[in-house]
């Protein structure tokens, strides 16, 4: 499900909306003055990235790495 962020060009307020599949633009609402009247902004784009730089599949001392190696 996409996150677009909109901003009512009623009360100027920004605000996110995680859409359904079969919702559409037109059913947003802004969540200040509940008008309907929107513009969406552009978004940027977010990556997600490793930070420990290990590989996840190695399992190391006596903790469990959460079952990604498949040892029970």
């Amino acid at each position: 499900m996409p996150l677009y962020e909109y901003q009512c060009e009623k009360c100027g307020s920004a605000y996110e909306v995680l859409h359904l599949t079969k919702e559409m633009a037109e059913d947003v609402v802004c969540p200040e003055c509940h008008s309907r009247r929107h513009k969406r902004l552009m978004s940027a784009a977010s990556v997600a990235a490793g930070s420990s730089g290990t590989d996840p599949r190695s399992c190391e001392g006596d903790s469990c790495c959460g079952g990604a190696c498949e040892i029970e």
